[in-house]
């Protein structure tokens, strides 16, 4: 996959080694050449000096034939317009931006770009992991909206069907680890003691499902 991450802050550069490490062909754009020190002399992307949405700065990266766009600077104005040239101008399938006000998200989705909040996501952590113990967070869907996260099962539930801890488009068992093996249930599985149960849960559900864990 070709991707031009804008930016090379602590963000960007982490990103952009972390890509090239999974072998994508990567390209950083950043207005301050100093800023690419940051990837070290090994890096094997290109990197291209100048303003991320002009452009001769574009062309040069080769967004006309990039599969992907992350736009994590500093500014979420940037990062905005970044994102709208990328999609509107030259047809880019997936652009992502960097966004410190999650007030803006709703924006940034009607420009056909995907918001990432650190500061949405990092609330949301915290929240989670005041309220629940031994949960886990695997991956969050969206801008917060949806969690998928890993518990084991309480003693009181041992023996009860799946079924019991769905709601219907609100919190779903998406697996269950059993010893060395993990499995998709239907729901009249029964859980057994020291299963692990992987939910697709609602950010608004995430009580619900505490009361139902009986951890209120």
């Amino acid at each position: 996959m070709k991707v031009i991450v804008f930016g090379c802050g602590k963000l960007g550069s982490s990103l952009a080694l972390e890509l090239a490490r999974r072998r994508h062909d990567v390209r950083v754009v950043d207005t301050d050449p100093r800023a690419f020190t940051r990837l070290g002399h090994g890096f094997p992307g290109r990197t291209v000096e100048g303003v991320g949405f002009d452009r001769d700065v574009l062309e040069e990266a080769g967004i006309a034939t990039v599969d992907a766009v992350v736009a994590t600077t500093g500014s979420d104005d940037a990062n905005a317009l970044i994102g709208r040239v990328a999609r509107s101008r030259y047809g880019v399938p997936r652009v992502i931006a960097r966004l410190y006000d999650t007030r803006q998200a709703s924006v940034y989705r009607s420009l056909g770009v995907q918001p990432v909040s650190s500061v949405a996501w990092g609330v949301n952590r915290i929240c989670e992991l005041l309220s629940f113990e031994r949960f886990q967070s695997v991956l969050t869907i969206g801008d917060s909206d949806v969690d998928l996260v890993r518990i084991e099962v309480p003693h009181l539930l041992v023996g009860s069907p799946v079924s019991a801890l769905m709601v219907s488009g609100e919190i779903g068992v998406v697996s269950i680890e059993r010893g060395m093996h993990a499995f998709m249930p239907i729901s009249g599985t029964r859980l057994h003691e020291g299963d692990i149960l992987c939910f697709a849960v609602m950010a608004a559900s995430k009580p619900r499902l505490k009361s139902m864990l009986g951890r209120e």
